[in-house]
Formats: C-alpha cells, structure tokens, sequence
C-alpha cells in the first residue's frame, strides 16, 4: 500500500531566501563613541563607551553655550540615544553638521535638534539664523515627558532632516537651505556636537543608550 506524502518540497526560491543571508545594517557606535574622537571641556562633559552614554553636567552658569565635539566631521547618518535632562532643568541638543568655531570655549554654529522646555524636537539654527522648523507644541505635549528619558531618533540623509521623540515625529522635511537673510546652503556635513546651555545655574543632561550609523558609508 502506497503512503501518503505528508510533506511537499519547498519551492527553490523559499529554499533560496531562507538560506540567503540576512542584511545587517552596520553598527558605527564604537568607533563614534571612542574618547578620542571627542573634545570639549572636560569640567563639565565626560564620555562612557562602554555605558554609550555622554553626560553633561554645570554647578554654575558658564555663561556661554558650550559644546562636547566630535573631531570627525560626518554626512548621512542615524542617531538614536535616551535623553534626559535632570529634573526637567536646563537645556541642551544635539548639532549635526556643524562646525567648531571656537576650539578654546568650544563653541560651535549650525543646525541643532533640540533638547529643552518648549523647544524639545524643534530643528535650531545655533548661530546660523534662529529656528529652522519648531515642534508642535501639540506634538511636544503628547510626546514628551519633561524629567525623564525620552527617546530621540535622528536621520540626516541628503537635504532631509528627521527627528522622533518617544515614536512620535517632530520634524520630517528637507533643509536645503539655512534660515536667516543670507538663506545660505545647508551644509552636507560637519561635526556632531552635544549642548550645555547658558543661563542656568546647575544642569544636567545625559545622552545614554547612543547607536551611531554612518550611512554615508557605501
């Protein structure tokens, strides 16, 4: 007596993809994160790769926005990273294709996403113009809670900048341009910087659980 086949061959083109190998976006956290890719004052920033964590902390008013500087420049790319400032005081942000312009205040120009009360998500033009794209307040209200950790997803590719907090989207649009009257050319690249702000006596911001991805790699 003939059995019945209990299992049919799997087509050769399932056979093929499950045995294909899987694509892994690449993972430049590491090398991003190295203490030797960052300079800035040391007083008051201090970086953990192990941790991926990048901490700044004030006990008194610097009296100018100072920044923690990457000394590679980068183009495209993916951020994501927790962020928090401590009791909901202060105010900070992450630059993305900046330049330093001041190596001994560490002071830096370019587009920032910002991090702070009434700002969170909003796209800055720090000494470039003022405000290149605000959040909705809306937006902010239902995303963000003030004194904890929020998530932050930033993607720079091309002229479009994108930019989540806890999923939801900030801003999602192409910069071609910087604001201001001169409207001058967005710039295709730069440093990335993290901000300690002026104006308050004792802050502190932690950027932790940081993945980079350079995806201007081919």
């Amino acid at each position: 007596m003939r059995r019945p086949r209990l299992f049919r061959a799997a087509p050769l083109a399932v056979v093929a993809l499950v045995l294909a190998p899987q694509f892994v976006r690449a993972d430049d956290t590491e090398d991003f994160l190295k203490p030797e890719n960052w300079e800035g004052r040391t007083d008051l920033w201090k970086v953990d790769p192990k941790a991926k964590t990048v901490v700044g902390e004030t006990t008194e008013d610097p009296k100018y926005n100072t920044f923690f500087c990457s000394k590679k420049k980068y183009s495209d790319f993916e951020l994501s990273c927790k962020v928090q400032l401590r009791d909901g005081v202060g105010n900070s942000g992450v630059q993305i294709r900046s330049e330093l312009f001041d190596a001994k205040m560490f002071k830096v120009k370019g587009p920032q996403v910002d991090v702070g009360k009434g700002y969170w998500g909003s796209l800055y033009g720090e000494g470039v113009g003022g405000m290149m794209k605000a959040s909705s307040p809306d937006t902010i209200k239902k995303a963000v809670k003030e004194s904890e950790f929020n998530d932050y997803l930033i993607v720079a590719k091309g002229t479009k900048i994108t930019i989540k907090i806890n999923g939801e989207t900030m801003v999602d649009q192409d910069f071609a341009k910087l604001p201001g009257k001169d409207a001058k050319d967005a710039p295709k690249d730069g440093i990335i910087a993290f901000q300690v702000h002026s104006g308050y006596p004792k802050m502190r911001v932690e950027f932790k659980d940081i993945k980079f991805t350079d995806l201007s790699k081919k």
